[in-house]
């Protein structure tokens, strides 16, 4: 049994391109996080305002468990295709 043998990669032409859009995605992920943070610490009294049932906090968390599902998601999207288009 066991698996086969490792498979031989490559030069990864990809690579720069995966890395520029990571970070990029980071730094827009960063700067709602930083938001959040920044309206906990100036205005924590607007947390606990009830929209739809929920504190804005607990749906202002949810979005950005959301938002990180979304981003890996079209992260992995445009990574896949940029490895098809350039590691040919």
């Amino acid at each position: 049994m066991g698996h086969g043998p490792a498979v031989k990669l490559g030069k990864d032409y990809a690579s720069g391109y995966k890395t520029k859009l990571g970070i990029y995605m980071f730094i827009a992920y960063t700067i709602v996080y930083a938001i959040f943070v920044g309206i906990n610490i100036t205005n924590p009294a607007m947390m606990e305002n009830v929209f739809m049932g929920q504190t804005v906090a607990v749906i202002y968390g949810m979005g950005l468990i959301v938002l990180a599902f979304v981003m890996a998601i079209i992260y992995n999207h445009f990574c896949t295709a940029a490895e098809e288009r350039l590691n040919k």
